[in-house]
């Protein structure tokens, strides 16, 4: 057949595919596909063949002029539709038909995606189970996808396919994010006072993070590789995952971290350090495995800067605790002398830091910055510093009860902290890294000290009833009355005065405050009621009695009862120092699951 021939053949044969192909894909994809084919296939022999067929014709057209065997007039005609063959390309030929089909095709592909992405719900189970979320598409629409990408493909539209793809499955993620109320993402180092305004976001990011990761951006992985499996090198679907992830706010998340580090410095933001590293330690498999491509290298470094902040910003809150509580020697004791806030804190924080939940994790930290710095760690180096914080903070107790001009709140005040360490600490992980024998060498203090203060205050008391010239009444029973009143006056003065002095002072655990209180009461009452009995009778009946016998043994122990409470609202300063040298006061108040310094 003639050159012509076959490529008129074909012409007609492609104005036939136009009712299939101008048709709606979805009622039969296949079948659109198989004739799209044909269409290309078509376009592909006339592509080929359209320019031997006009190259053919010329030469007919040549002949036929140069030896004048057709009319002039139609040679001319026939010269005119032989250049407009040739001043048009090939790919006009088919009417823009193969434009249109592809149109319609990247419509269907849109449909597909969006009409099955619907949203995650945010799980009801806990996140820290290790469970990949299934396909967010069903098989056959993934089926359909990947046929539409391969013809795109064919046609150098690939770009397409991905563009639309990122825009949908991307909107779509953002979508399942949405609900869990992001907002806190966004906030800036200006805008909270500490780590411990923020500290329920804090808990929240990890939980929020571990979803995002396993559920949505691990099931997107997925997804982008089996719909874009055949589309060519890997690194087609990995950029489009990419993208996706960009998109749908993986970077916000490790900003928040970032902004957390950059906050300003206080023992409540290293525990929060340690939890964000936790979070992304637990995570680091998936990271490097979901974002480890060329396509995710922006996400890559901006996860190893956030490591790296985390790691650093908690070895130097640790590696300054030992300071910290050496510059608290500075400040003065409680004034009702209780025990400081810093002390209830300090051993509570050590607690925590070599409780289950933190010492591993603090222990990964130090280890990994000494190994950036070439040096050795060993999990001693923990326990050795936790030990001389303790230390340090023995220290501050001698240093404190110096403090005091009055030496009997000196001994109180001595008596309180002993005690707080040996009930305090007994049973727990600290207590265990201290040893018993620590421990009890506390527990001796605090009788020490116990001894002291009463040994110097009330029981000094009793003295002042004292019998003597009263028991053969030699001066008469007026020279009698006169002693007792005046031994009475002493007592009571000296009652009252102390009475007034300590009810200020304060002993901060309530079985030693009650087991104080029944020593003091045992050292006076008894005696008291004693000589009220054999020498009340003596100024009971005098004008002025009410002066002299001003309280009964029944007052007086109700009053000494009554001793030592804490008083609601008592705070103390636990004073840091920032990296501008400057000492910030910082009130330590009792936390609810973690300790709080604001």
């Amino acid at each position: 057949m003639a050159p012509p021939a076959a490529v008129s053949k074909v012409f007609d044969a492609v104005h036939g595919l136009e009712p299939p192909l101008l048709s709606d894909p979805r009622s039969d994809l296949n079948s659109y596909l198989s004739v799209l084919k044909r269409l290309e296939e078509a376009l592909r022999f006339l592509s080929d063949n359209c320019a031997l067929a006009v190259q053919w014709l010329d030469d007919i057209v040549d002949y036929l002029d140069d030896n004048a065997v057709a009319d002039s007039k139609f040679l001319q005609n026939l010269k005119s539709s032989l250049s407009f063959l040739k001043s048009n390309s090939s790919s006009s030929l088919d009417g823009g038909l193969l434009e249109e089909a592809l149109t319609r095709l990247e419509t269907e592909f849109r449909r597909l995606l969006d009409e099955h992405s619907v949203p995650l719900p945010m799980p009801s189970t806990s996140l820290s189970a290790a469970a990949i979320a299934p396909s967010p598409l069903p098989v056959h629409v993934i089926t359909k996808l990947a046929a539409i990408i391969e013809r795109m493909i064919a046609n150098n539209r690939l770009d397409r396919c991905v563009s639309i793809y990122i825009e949908v499955r991307g909107s779509n993620v953002r979508a399942s994010l949405k609900a869990l109320d992001l907002n806190y993402l966004e906030i800036s180092v200006a805008d909270f006072d500490d780590v411990q305004s923020i500290e329920g976001w804090i808990e929240k990011w990890g939980k929020h993070l571990e979803f995002a990761v396993k559920h949505l951006f691990e099931a997107e992985y997925k997804l982008c590789n089996d719909v874009f499996e055949r589309a060519g090198p890997p690194e087609v679907w990995t950029g489009c995952f990419a993208e996706i992830a960009a998109q749908a706010g993986i970077l916000a998340f490790l900003k928040f971290g970032k902004t957390v580090t950059e906050s300003k410095k206080d023992p409540i933001k290293l525990l929060k350090l340690l939890d964000i590293f936790n979070s992304l330690n637990r995570l680091r498999v998936d990271f490097n495995r979901l974002f480890g491509g060329k396509a995710c290298i922006e996400i890559q470094n901006e996860t190893r800067d956030l490591i790296k902040r985390v790691i650093d910003g908690s070895c130097e809150i640790f590696w300054e605790l030992l300071v910290q509580v050496e510059l608290q020697r500075q400040t003065p004791p409680p004034l009702d002398g209780s025990v400081p806030k810093l002390v209830s804190f300090i051993t509570d924080y050590c607690n925590r830091l070599l409780g289950e939940d933190y010492k591993p994790v603090l222990t990964q930290v130090l280890g990994i910055q000494r190994s950036w710095n070439r040096q050795n760690f060993h999990e001693g180096l923990l326990k050795d510093a936790i030990l001389n914080i303790i230390k340090a903070l023995e220290v501050n107790f001698e240093a404190w009860s110096k403090g005091y001009e009055d030496q009997i709140l000196s001994y109180l005040f001595m008596m309180n902290t002993h005690w707080h360490f040996f009930k305090h600490l007994k049973g727990t992980k600290l207590g265990v890294l201290l040893g018993d024998p620590w421990l009890r060498e506390h527990e001796q203090y605090k009788e020490y000290y116990a001894a002291c203060y009463l040994r110097e205050s009330w029981s000094k008391l009793p003295s002042l009833l004292s019998r003597e010239g009263l028991i053969l009444f030699s001066g008469g029973r007026a020279t009698a009355r006169d002693l007792v009143k005046k031994r009475l006056k002493a007592f009571n003065d000296t009652f009252d005065d102390m009475y007034q002095k300590q009810s200020n002072w304060v002993i901060s655990d309530k079985d030693l405050r009650e087991k104080t209180c029944q020593l003091i009461i045992q050292a006076i009452v008894p005696v008291y009621r004693s000589y009220m009995q054999n020498y009340g009778p003596l100024v009971e009946q005098d004008a002025s009695a009410s002066k002299y016998a001003k309280y009964t043994a029944q007052t007086l122990e109700k009053m000494l009862s009554s001793l030592f409470q804490p008083k609601p609202g008592r705070s103390a300063s636990f004073r840091v120092r920032h990296s501008n040298g400057k000492m910030n006061s910082v009130v330590t108040n009792q936390y609810r699951s973690a300790p709080t310094v604001i």
